[in-house]
């Protein structure tokens, strides 16, 4: 695996360094915690690039979404990074903190960032990780995603992908492609949520047969994302993959504390939801029993503003 280049290297020093406020994770009921993984590694150039998944469109919440790997928590014991790490295991085979690791390779823990609050009232914490070889050595196959995540659960994810990192600070994509504008990388606008102004990200993330791979399943529907690569490599086009919402959120302010520097974008300046999730505590919204039906309204939402 490439070693990381000095910027890369930096960056990943700021995010071990980086101390998380206290949160309200712990103090959720169970039926309430989720956990998710942004995986770095180091690409050919050294440079930082993050895994991300397509979901299932057959799955009941944010189907055919992009998202990073992760889910809800099995037991209140069970730590967010154990919750990041188990989910990335069921969805895209990544061996968790059970089993051992094909040498030389190991996933090391930077840090925490503060918990989002998804509309589903799901209390998400963001776990950093980073995949490097622990010797040294370098490879011809250096991305993860083809040699270290062998098979994907076609019942949750469509498609494995890639993006640069640092690019989610950008305007403009980064990466060379050849064709296409490197101005469709990103979109944004101001909204209205948790009874504030909200800056909505969209990235539109360029893939190619190199950084994407399917599951093992001979079901159509479940490999969309897959099928309708292969069709645009078949016409030329650059397929872009959108990624928006809270995980492009989570994206865009783990990169601001990485390379210590802010978005060429418009964007809020503060980190997580952990006040509104403090409210919506006082207020009995985030109780231990979950309804299918559970989601924030603007009435709510008003309530918890007035709280703070």
């Amino acid at each position: 695996m490439p070693r990381l280049n000095l910027a890369s290297q930096k960056a990943i020093d700021r995010l071990r360094n980086y101390r998380p406020p206290p949160t309200n994770y712990d103090l959720v009921p169970l039926s309430r915690r989720a956990a998710v993984l942004l995986l770095l590694y180091a690409d050919a150039k050294g440079d930082l690039r993050v895994v991300l998944t397509i979901r299932a469109k057959t799955l009941s919440s944010y189907a055919g979404q992009a998202a990073l790997p992760g889910g809800r928590a099995d037991s209140l014991e069970e730590t967010a990074f154990q919750t990041a790490r188990r989910e990335a295991r069921e969805e895209i085979g990544l061996p968790d903190l059970r089993q051992q690791f094909p040498q030389p390779f190991k996933v090391e823990h930077l840090c925490e960032f503060p918990a989002n609050l998804a509309r589903t009232e799901l209390v998400v914490r963001p776990c950093v990780a980073l995949l490097h070889s622990y010797d040294g050595k370098t490879g011809e196959n250096a991305d993860p995603e083809v040699s270290l995540i062998p098979r994907l659960d076609a019942r949750e994810v469509a498609a494995v992908f890639t993006a640069s990192f640092h690019n989610f600070l950008r305007m403009r994509d980064g990466d060379d492609w050849g064709t296409g504008d490197p101005a469709e990388w990103y979109q944004g606008a101001w909204t209205e949520w948790h009874q504030s102004n909200w800056r909505m990200h969209q990235f539109f993330v360029p893939i190619d047969n190199r950084t994407v791979v399917k599951p093992r399943s001979s079901n159509r529907t479940q490999n969309l994302a897959a099928d309708q690569l292969k069709e645009k490599e078949e016409s030329g086009e650059v397929t872009r993959y959108l990624v928006f919402g809270m995980t492009a959120r989570i994206l865009v302010d783990v990169a601001r504390v990485a390379y210590g520097e802010e978005p060429e974008f418009e964007h809020n300046s503060h980190f997580g939801d952990e006040d509104m999730i403090a409210n919506l505590r006082r207020m009995g919204r985030l109780s231990a029993v979950r309804k299918a039906t559970d989601e924030l309204t603007r009435e709510t939402m008003q309530k918890a503003a007035k709280l703070s």
